[in-house]
Parts: structure tokens; sequence; C-alpha cells
């Protein structure tokens, strides 16, 4: 993790568990730095105007201003394990590490007594697998390919990509992002115009062998075209409301 990246990532981590403190001990064990760093860290983005004070005791450490963290939500507990079971799957999926980072600090912004209710009931629900299926149930991070496909996607800029398809054949690609695809058994893809083929492709997450991001800005089109070429899905999106 690079210093801008563990800069934002402090003040996200304050932000969820704002207003409990955390000392520079236990930020340096999270990102896997000395406790000197996050005081370097921390006083950078004092002087960036980030509202984070630090809370004098033995329990003490720095905190963010509760201004600028998120008030007690009224999730229910059976609404906060319905959102985990949810999320449970989430593997290797775009924008996984931000679900789980969107679960923290839900659970660090409940009311007390109903986090830790949620805690004892989540205890009560098993989900099962086979043996072979076991490593996808357990949380970890998005790969770095993800990542860098999120952020092209995002960002709106060309990806240029090593693709293996079904034979195991490899080929160099120059693609603008359009849409992510989530087909059954948890396989996720990527569908971009290809300028290899000049056309509209499906790429398979995890047959990117590699991806790297461009400066260059994708031009403008309609994501209608890119969701035609996805063949016997339905196109659902996300509900947010």
């Amino acid at each position: 993790m690079n210093r801008t990246d563990r800069l934002f990532a402090i003040v996200e981590l304050l932000r969820a568990v704002s207003p409990r403190p955390r000392s520079a001990r236990e930020l340096g064990e999270r990102f896997a730095v000395t406790a000197r760093t996050i005081e370097r860290d921390i006083l950078a983005l004092q002087q960036a105007q980030v509202p984070i004070y630090a809370e004098r005791g033995r329990r003490g450490g720095y905190v963010l201003d509760r201004s600028m963290s998120l008030p007690p939500l009224n999730f229910s507990p059976e609404e906060a394990v319905a959102i985990a079971i949810a999320l449970n799957r989430s593997g290797d999926q775009p924008f996984a590490d931000q679900a789980r980072s969107a679960m923290g600090k839900l659970m660090a912004a409940m009311p007390a007594a109903a986090g830790e209710r949620a805690r004892e009931l989540a205890t009560r629900v098993q989900l099962l697998s086979s043996t072979s299926e076991r490593e996808e149930l357990e949380p970890r991070t998005a790969g770095p390919i993800a990542r860098v496909i999120e952020g092209a996607l995002l960002a709106g800029v060309v990806l240029e990509i090593e693709y293996g398809d079904v034979r195991g054949a490899v080929s160099s690609r120059a693609v603008e992002p359009g849409v992510f695809v989530g087909g059954r058994g948890g396989v996720w893809y990527l569908v971009a115009w290809c300028r290899l083929r000049d056309d509209v492709r499906v790429f398979r997450l995890d047959r990117i062998r590699a991806a790297e991001v461009t400066a260059e800005r994708v031009p403008t089109r309609r994501m209608a075209d890119f969701a035609s070429h996805v063949p016997d899905m339905v196109t659902l999106y996300p509900a947010l409301d």
C-alpha cells in the first residue's frame, strides 16, 4: 500500500470506529508500518485540515471528529445479519473490498447493544458448502487485477490486459471498460470494447492474467451496447433504493 492509499485508509478506519480511539501502535499493526510512520501520517492529515485529534490516557489514541462520522444507524440486528449474508460470497467480485468496508462501517455505527445482538445472531446462521468451496467463503481481499479493472472503470480510461482464452492462448488487448456482469456460479465478467477486434467482447475476470491502466480517456458509448452482448442472461442492476 502506498502512502496516499494508507492516508485515505486511516481516515476511513477512524471514521468507521469514531468516537472510539485507535492508537498509533494499533494503526501501525493494521497497516504493517511503524507507530512512528503512523504519527507522521496523522500529522500530514492534520495539516491537510482533516479533523483528527489525540485523546490522552492509557486507552487513548487518535479520533476523527464526530461530525465526520456516521450517526448511530437504525438497522436492526436482523437487517445487519441479512446484509452480512448477502456480502458473504463477495470473494473477488468487483468492489468486494468496498463491500466489506461498508459492512465494517455499518457495524461500527450501530448502537453497541444492537451490534452485540447482531454478532450473537450471526453465530446462529451457518452457510453450507463443500470442502472445495470453503476457501470461497473465507473473507479475502480482491486481487490486484480486480482493483486495477475497478479503477479503470471508475476513471473511464483505456485498460491494457493480457487475456487467456478457453484454450489457454494469451493475447494482449487494449479495451474500453463498459460494465461488470455477475454470472452464475460466482463468475464475473468485464464487458468492454476490444480495440483488437474492433467490437464488444466479454472477458472472464479470472482469465485476465495482467491489467494496466492507461491515461487515455475512453469515448462515450451507450450502456445498452455492452449489455446486449451478454448471451443468455437477463440484465439486472444493483438496487440502491
